[in-house]
């Protein structure tokens, strides 16, 4: 008997803008393949789907769901997940890759209406398909979003921050008020696929602080060799490597936010000495955090890291 293909479980890190943490993806190379794929894979922030025409599948772990045109999708940063259309079909897709806490937290605070156990679930376990005619509200909010982000007037960042807020506001009603274990309590099909999300959130949380490979690896009930294995297999790069990494992206949004002295910056994301945070900032970026965020002060619009997810449709 021959023996069942692995199921492959890609990670795909959107570095968005530090300054405003969104990306629109849309267009007619947004169609999607009706062929299934046996590639899971899962981001570092939150995707919302608009399906635009047709149907098919989306896979989370071992569940299958069935979406249709005029469907929402949200996928927390942690779910594993694929998408293909119905046979003979392509179906046409916007995608908004956010992250929602960066995004709000500096002009709306969201512990003043979300507790943080609400707010981590939606933004990393939370995965649903929602009809878009059962819910109008959060399809007329997310059609103004991709309408402001396409246009761009002056002032429009202002303008997508608030139209997030109400969305949401009306998401977290839809997530209280349904019956998916998804938002209660992961299955666990989907544990055993994505068993390192104990230590991603881990390092997402105290990635200013020392902590070693067994404080990451116990956190995932695992052994530090099997860990790192793991690790090593699913994101493309091994732990200390993703959290210097993680530390650096955080520094980037602090040189090119703040005044704040390089040495201080340096120890605020983790760093114990400044020979060792200039050394991994080239490494990263090319350049030293100095010339960096000289080099930032006179470019707008831009992320000091390239995009390394997906761009284009998986074939």
């Amino acid at each position: 008997m021959a023996r069942q293909k692995n199921t492959v479980i890609e990670y795909r890190d959107y570095n968005l803008p530090t300054y405003f943490p969104i990306l629109l993806l849309t267009g007619e190379v947004w169609r999607i393949s009706d062929i299934p794929s046996n590639r899971l894979h899962f981001h570092n922030c939150i995707e919302i789907g608009l399906c635009e025409s047709d149907g098919g599948f989306m896979k989370f772990g071992e569940e299958m769901r069935a979406f249709n045109a005029g469907d929402i999708t949200i996928v927390g940063s942690n779910v594993v997940h694929t998408t293909y259309s119905s046979p003979g079909t392509a179906s046409k897709w916007t995608y908004i890759f956010v992250d929602l806490e960066e995004l709000l937290a500096p002009y709306f605070p969201l512990n003043l209406f979300l507790d943080p156990v609400t707010l981590n679930s939606i933004a990393r376990s939370y995965y649903t398909i929602l009809p878009g005619y059962e819910h109008p509200e959060l399809r007329m909010l997310l059609n103004e979003v991709v309408k402001e982000m396409q246009e761009k007037k002056e002032n429009y960042q202002y303008s997508v921050r608030g139209l997030f807020l109400s969305f949401l506001v009306h998401l977290t009603e839809v997530y209280k008020s349904a019956e998916e274990p998804a938002a209660k309590e992961p299955s666990p099909a989907r544990d055993k696929q994505l068993v390192i999300a104990p230590a991603l959130d881990y390092i997402h949380t105290n990635y200013m602080q020392d902590f070693t490979i067994d404080d990451l690896a116990h956190a995932c009930e695992m052994s530090p060799t099997h860990f790192r294995r793991m690790f090593q297999s699913i994101m493309g790069t091994n732990p200390l490597d993703y959290l210097n990494n993680y530390r650096i992206t955080k520094a980037s949004m602090l040189l090119r936010s703040t005044e704040i002295p390089v040495l201080t910056i340096s120890e605020e994301v983790g760093f114990r000495s400044v020979s060792s945070f200039n050394r991994h900032f080239a490494d990263i970026t090319g350049t030293s955090p100095l010339k960096w965020r000289k080099q930032m002060s006179f470019i707008e619009n831009k992320s000091v890291l390239k995009y390394t997810g997906w761009m284009v449709p998986e074939k």
